[in-house]
């Protein structure tokens, strides 16, 4: 009796894991049906002038295209501000280039290399913003490319004075089997997340994808200076507002991220950067993964179970609603390709996705650009010493 009791509590702690996993998947997929049927109404004469600051650093897959389409807006008053740090960097050629291609946009390229802390990308928007001539701000990725309407439709949350920052869901567009492993991981798995929170709660973050935010929202929370320390810059300029009394709304419209071919180190070295980040971000919400694990649990019941008829059946329901999960906020609301293409893949995803999971619960160095770095419990960056 006392050979089987341990197993027994294992089955029945797995069992749940895996109950528990069903039902995320169910709400997960009732959250993007929801998601999707409530959009902003765009009024067309709500148009307020605002400031787009594009942090740069060197060049990636059509960056041309990506910095441009921010300059293709359909909007009446909008400024684009890109910003480099080194007057070396190959970036600038191309921007002057968009600069010239495009001269009746308000476009300014500055350059400066004055640091306010470990994080470079925010001492590169803190050069930039003292030039933004509107009280508006849109931050964005320089890997982000999005269409001519992308201001109007992002813009219309800010008709409620309430909200003080407005992010965007993103899909990717992948070359090459590791990264579309990357898109499928990010659009079935990483927006899931974000959209049962979203239903459940409302989100209390901000993805770089895009994040709009008033200056005066931005002075509250002590300005960029407040975040120059910090690895997750995007998470706190969503957290920080909330906790000064603004809404953060995800709005309806998805932008795309171009992701460059890679290796898988260099994918692997990404995801342990962004799953250090969210531990020590949002510690709990880290450990509270285990129960959206479900293609991994069911997998180990079914081993602990001998391959009995439960623990099949168990995995059948479970890895079929993880389908379908993946299916509708990945191919239905995202419109990801990589997931329309290869669905099949989402169980490898969640299997590497696990032991990263696993690994993140110990350590806090991260490489990010070339850089050793550390995080502190706090989420801040310590530069390693060479």
């Amino acid at each position: 009796m006392s050979i089987f009791y341990p197993a027994i509590i294992i089955n029945f702690l797995l069992l749940i894991l895996c109950l528990v996993a069903v039902w995320f998947y169910c709400y997960a997929i009732y959250a993007a049906i929801a998601f999707s049927q409530h959009p902003y109404p765009v009024a067309t004469e709500f148009h307020p002038p605002i400031t787009i600051l594009k942090p740069i650093c060197g060049l990636e897959a059509d960056a041309y295209e990506n910095w441009a389409s921010f300059c293709r807006q359909q909007y009446p008053v909008y400024q684009i501000i890109f910003c480099v740090r080194d007057n070396q960097d190959p970036a600038i050629p191309l921007v002057n280039q968009i600069i010239n291609d495009l001269p009746q946009v308000d476009i300014e390229l500055i350059i400066s290399d004055r640091t306010i802390g470990t994080n470079l990308k925010i001492s590169n928007l803190a050069n930039a913003i003292q030039f933004a001539k509107y009280e508006l701000l849109l931050i964005a990725d320089s890997d982000i490319k999005v269409t001519n309407d992308y201001l109007q439709r992002v813009i219309q949350p800010y008709q409620d004075k309430e909200v003080g920052v407005v992010t965007c869901l993103y899909r990717s567009s992948a070359q090459g089997w590791v990264t579309r492993l990357e898109a499928i991981g990010t659009a079935t798995d990483f927006h899931a997340g974000v959209l049962v929170s979203n239903k459940l709660e409302g989100i209390k973050f901000a993805f770089g994808s895009t994040i709009v935010i008033r200056k005066q929202v931005l002075e509250k929370i002590g300005g960029l200076e407040a975040i120059a320390d910090y690895l997750a810059d995007d998470f706190q300029l969503g957290y920080l507002p909330t906790q000064a009394g603004y809404k953060v709304v995800l709005s309806d419209y998805v932008v795309e991220h171009v992701l460059t071919t890679t290796t898988l180190a260099d994918s692997i070295n990404r995801q342990i950067r962004w799953a250090r980040c969210t531990r020590v971000s949002r510690p709990w919400g880290y450990l509270g993964l285990i129960f959206t694990y479900g293609t991994i649990t069911s997998l180990l019941l079914l081993i602990t179970t001998g391959a009995s008829i439960v623990g099949w059946t168990v995995l059948f329901i479970t890895w079929i609603m993880r389908l379908i999960m993946g299916w509708v906020v990945g191919a239905k609301i995202l419109n990801d390709s990589a997931t329309k293409k290869y669905l099949w893949l989402i169980p490898v995803w969640d299997l590497i996705d696990f032991v990263i999971w696993c690994y993140c619960f110990v350590g806090n160095t991260i490489e990010w650009r070339g850089q050793q770095l550390k995080i502190t419990k706090q989420g801040k960056l310590v530069a390693m010493k060479t």
